[in-house]
């Protein structure tokens, strides 16, 4: 062999081995992976395409300073990434590891190709600071970049370790967040500088944790169980993403719905009687194809894609088992995220209606239900894709506009025989309005009194007067609703996409 092709292959060879050995058996004994496993895992074979592998080659103890970018395939679709090495600096950030992100990131650009971040990092090198944090090309361009790129192409971020400080910025960034639990964590001060600066003890899993971001603050979208699984389902939710705003997602095959009850079984007669939305959700998309976004986070609102005959669609839907399907603060956040996802990214939006309203009291009021309700009002009036609502059973107060009602651009609302649609329902709006007169009777008198004007109120907000006034554009059956949403999504999907020109909009906080 040549000799200057040996120097190359052994020199390919040390720096694709990345850091000590030592720090390749602590990745084993916590049943994580070494990178360049992830890697191919994660991408076809053979398709990797690696860019500044010979980074900082000339320090043995930094190959490739920590961090592998390029571009690869996913089953045939090409993608940029990046990738922490954890074994080389804890997979710390140092100047050409930033450099060499911040040029993957022009190239996702310029070619409209997603990017994958898979983060296993220490953050930003301290010993570096002056060449990683402060400047015009360091560390705080990697976000202006995000945001930059937000809606442009789509950005998932792999949590198969730390993110802190700053770095913790990526995934929050980022379309979709998969942690990996009880390894992944993402925090801005850690547990030792929490109790220097505050005097707060706190676990990293308390303080930072997959499982605490994926069910209390939302920072994670997805929780799972090791690394093998986190790549797996990067793959499944990536399959429902198209390249770039300037595409649709793939279509695929249909599949039937998975077998089980009729739907006029899985709907209570009680409009107070809570059912599970997730198995009417599963009665009208494709089986095995629904995957759910932040499903640990705020349960009462159920997001997600699915395909309805082989269709991706995005569902938004009340989850009348968790809080009644009640809008809280995290719930309207999570539903505005998932629609501007959505809509950024040309999937049409199926709203299942079954709300009473926003929730109300002081505690929510301080909390600013009012502003975040606001947010996924604001969310669903700018979306532009094709969207339909189905009001499956109550559907009150400011409920109607989270939920795509007839003045929010919606292409088709459509109820069931169940539906109802008004201010408030029968018992509340019964005593706000006859409070007084409910107050002078007493025993039999009063019970058959309010009896009363709640069959009035209901016989007021009959689905069928609704319809005829043209509030509601079709009542349709209950086995009738695969059919009838999968029929108007195709209808829909050449309309013209229409929303004012401007800067941007001011939405609430």
């Amino acid at each position: 062999m040549d000799e200057r092709q040996a120097k190359y292959l052994k020199e390919v060879e040390r720096i694709h081995k990345g850091g000590p050995e030592k720090y390749h058996l602590k990745l084993k004994e916590e049943n994580k992976l070494f990178v360049r496993d992830r890697l191919k895992l994660l991408f076809d074979e053979g398709s990797i395409v690696e860019e500044g592998t010979f980074s900082n080659c000339l320090d043995p103890e930094l190959p490739e300073d920590a961090n592998i970018v390029g571009m690869a395939r996913i089953n045939g679709r090409q993608v940029c990434f990046s990738a922490a090495d954890f074994t080389v600096k804890a997979g710390s950030w140092g100047a050409k590891a930033v450099q060499k992100i911040l040029l993957l990131q022009e190239k996702a650009l310029a070619m409209k190709l997603p990017i994958i971040y898979l983060i296993d990092s220490a953050g930003a090198r301290i010993t570096d600071q002056k060449l990683v944090f402060p400047g015009r090309n360091h560390g705080g361009k990697v976000f202006y970049n995000q945001v930059k790129l937000s809606g442009i192409i789509p950005q998932i971020t792999i949590l198969f370790g730390a993110s802190p400080a700053g770095a913790a910025y990526v995934p929050a960034f980022s379309d979709l967040v998969i942690m990996v639990e009880g390894k992944a964590s993402a925090f801005l001060g850690s547990p030792r500088m929490v109790e220097a600066v505050i005097g707060e003890k706190v676990s990293l899993e308390e303080l930072g944790g997959a499982r605490m971001h994926c069910t209390v603050s939302g920072l994670g979208d997805v929780l799972a169980k090791d690394d093998t699984q986190a790549i797996e389902l990067c793959k499944k939710y990536f399959a429902y993403l198209p390249q770039s705003y300037l595409e649709k997602p793939a279509r695929s095959g249909a599949e039937e719905p998975s077998q089980g009850r009729p739907v006029s079984e899985i709907i209570p007669h009680n409009q107070n009687q809570p059912f599970d939305m997730q198995e009417l959700i599963e009665r009208i998309v494709d089986e095995g194809s629904f995957l759910e976004y932040k499903a640990l986070f705020a349960q009462e609102l159920i997001t997600g894609w699915a395909r309805i005959k082989g269709e991706v669609t995005g569902i938004v839907a009340n989850q009348s088992k968790v809080k009644g399907g009640t809008l809280f603060v995290d719930s309207s956040d999570k539903g505005a995220r998932f629609i501007w996802l959505c809509n950024a990214y040309n999937i049409p939006l199926v709203f299942l209606a079954d709300i009473p309203g926003y929730m109300v009291g002081s505690q929510v009021e301080r909390a600013g239900i009012i502003r975040h309700g606001a947010k996924m009002i604001s969310a669903v009036s700018e979306a532009t894709v094709p969207k339909l609502t189905l009001i499956v059973r109550k559907c009150y107060g400011a409920g109607l506009y989270a939920m795509a009602g007839p003045a929010f651009g919606t292409d088709s609302v459509l109820a069931l025989p169940s539906a109802l649609i008004a201010v408030m329902g029968p018992e509340a709006a019964v005593k706000a309005v006859y409070s007084n007169k409910i107050a002078e009777l007493e025993g039999e008198a009063r019970l058959a009194y309010v009896n009363k004007k709640k069959e009035e109120y209901a016989d007021n907000i009959n689905i069928y007067d609704l319809a005829s006034e043209l509030i509601v554009d079709q009542i349709i059956g209950f086995e009738g609703i695969r059919e009838e949403l999968s029929y108007r999504l195709e209808a829909y999907g050449g309309k013209e996409r229409v929303w004012p020109k401007k800067n941007n909009p001011i939405h609430p906080v």
